[in-house]
């Protein structure tokens, strides 16, 4: 069954109803997703800044935002709002180029992985056959943009946070490549869709979060450093180096910065949500709903409810995640950087190996368990 609605075939359908001709329909579609994904991650920071807010305060037994809007759920946008009006300044004798194209090149890689993020089957903007590793391959991207602003800002603080990102960012790209690939291993495929797809059979008990326990504590731990987050957060360690890369940085290109860590930290969160907890499925299969209320599943009012349920079941998993990470930053003490370099490479790394290989010889020995 087909948990969703083709959006594009029907914007299509409905605009060749009108008179249009289909490949002018076509090309009045392709501008939709891109925008659709603009508003759904600038949306999602909008929550999860707001989350932050909230969540610290109550860790710390405070109130935080209260006044902006009703319980301070203005307060991210009173951020941008002040961030847009401030002035932006340009330090002397810094390279003017690499210090402005720095933050656009951190931020339009997180962007663009949106659209590898399924809601449903066929709500996303592309289901490409190799999804997941071009996320990978996009995120790789964004500590070149850290380095070349550490580099350009002509600070020497500045410079060593783009070197701590750098190095951050490919001690842990490989134990979560590693993670992806039993994932992919078992689904037989790397699409986004497909893996969902092969977690929907039985519910919450073919998750792949039972089958992978050792490769999604890799995934989250890699996540969450990639993401630039507590107990993670070197490159930006105040105590040491007073911002890191974004010392010098003031105004949009700051916010371009801040904007890009939430737009992260959400996108990994939806990923764990994809990858380990079934993405759009129900804990309960939604073809037993379906015959348990005696309704077909070609009814377009079910397909519908599905549609919206399987929107809801990615967001809640995803922002259960988000709230992880948040209660995560007010838990654990910030590690010092030979730790968090020792920890990528002499354990998550030969750890994340033995899981792939454990996972290789369990879908040989038990095909129909780890989708052989």
């Amino acid at each position: 069954m087909e948990s969703g609605i083709d959006l594009q075939g029907q914007f299509i359908r409905a605009l060749e109803s009108l008179g249009l001709s289909h490949d002018l329909a076509k090309l009045l579609w392709l501008p939709l997703p891109m925008l659709m994904m603009l508003i759904v991650a600038t949306v999602g920071v909008l929550v999860a800044v707001w989350l932050e807010r909230k969540i610290s305060a109550a860790v710390q037994q405070r109130i935080g935002p209260e006044y902006i809007g009703p319980l301070g759920i203005l307060a991210p946008l009173a951020d941008g709002l002040k961030l847009i009006f401030k002035e932006d300044v340009l330090p002397a004798n810094t390279d003017r180029w690499l210090f402005t194209l720095g933050p656009a090149v951190v931020v339009i890689p997180v962007f663009l992985s949106y659209i590898i993020v399924p809601f449903g089957q066929n709500l996303l903007i592309s289901n490409l056959a190799m999804g997941v590793f071009l996320w990978i391959a996009l995120s790789s991207i964004a500590p070149i943009g850290l380095l070349m602003s550490g580099y350009a800002s002509n600070n020497k603080y500045s410079l060593l946070g783009g070197l701590r990102a750098a190095a951050q960012s490919i001690s842990y790209e490989i134990p979560l490549a590693l993670a992806v690939l039993a994932v992919a291993m078992m689904s037989n495929g790397l699409g986004t869709v497909e893996i969902v797809e092969q977690q929907s059979e039985y519910g919450i008990l073919s998750w792949n979060v039972w089958r992978q326990p050792i490769g999604f504590l890799i995934f989250w731990i890699a996540a969450l450093a990639e993401c630039e987050r507590l107990p993670f957060d070197l490159p930006e360690a105040e105590e040491e180096l007073v911002a890191g890369y974004q010392t010098e940085y003031a105004g949009m290109k700051f916010a371009l910065f801040y904007l890009g860590a939430y737009v992260n930290l959400v996108l990994s969160a939806l990923l764990v949500s994809v990858l380990y907890f079934g993405g759009w499925s129900f804990p309960i299969p939604l073809e037993t709903i379906a015959n348990l209320l005696g309704i077909p599943e070609t009814n377009p009012f079910l397909q519908i409810a599905f549609a919206v349920l399987g929107i809801t079941m990615t967001l809640l998993k995803a922002y259960f995640f988000v709230f992880l990470a948040i209660l995560l930053r007010w838990t654990v003490p910030r590690v010092r950087i030979d730790q968090l370099l020792d920890l990528g490479w002499k354990f998550l790394l030969p750890v994340g190996l033995v899981n792939l290989l454990l996972t290789a010889g369990l879908k040989l020995a038990f095909p129909v368990a780890f989708g052989g």
